[in-house]
């Protein structure tokens, strides 16, 4: 019996469980889980270089798509704070007939600070140290996904203006290298 492969994206902030979901996921529906956390520890360690982030994410989108194509469903683990990231990747999974899942995750600030310190405390090597200034601007930069969204009811927007499809959008907001 063969299954149609699925786009799963867990989205949410720092320490709201989205790896866990994530890992849920991978024995759940044996899919492939790409978490980038896991990819900058392992090439940079203590560093967090958001130049590098975004370079790491764009290829293992690109991983997952080719995953997606050979019909293995894909858990990408990266947060996916903005509409236009989670849009572009709803696109590219609707190009390729593939059916996507938004998994949202959210916490109130002190459950997310009370997890994200004990994971500091528990697995160091997993994580980085965030304050309380990072997660409150990171919340406020973050566009909660609409019950639109998540239920997959809801059409996936034009590109942003200056990108011709989201393929581009995407192509620029994923950088292919590291900028020198």
């Amino acid at each position: 019996m063969t299954t149609r492969p699925t786009l799963y994206l867990t989205v949410g902030l720092p320490g709201t469980g989205k790896t866990t979901e994530a890992r849920r996921l991978e024995v759940e529906e044996d899919a492939l889980r790409l978490t980038k956390d896991e990819w900058v520890k392992a090439l940079y360690g203590l560093a967090n270089p958001p130049s590098a982030t975004d370079v790491i994410e764009g290829r293992l989108i690109e991983i997952g798509l080719r995953a997606l194509r050979l019909g293995i469903s894909v858990v990408l683990d990266f947060g996916l704070w903005s509409r236009d990231e989670r849009s572009a990747l709803r696109q590219a999974a609707a190009d390729l007939g593939v059916p996507v899942e938004l998994r949202y995750l959210a916490l109130t600030p002190a459950e997310q600070r009370r997890r994200l310190d004990r994971r500091h405390a528990d697995e160091p090597h997993t994580t980085w140290p965030m304050t309380d200034e990072e997660l409150a601007g990171w919340a406020a930069t973050f566009a909660v996904p609409t019950p639109g969204e998540l239920d997959g009811s809801e059409p996936v927007d034009s590109p942003p203006a200056g990108c011709a499809t989201w393929d581009d959008w995407r192509r620029h907001r994923w950088p292919a290298s590291v900028p020198d």
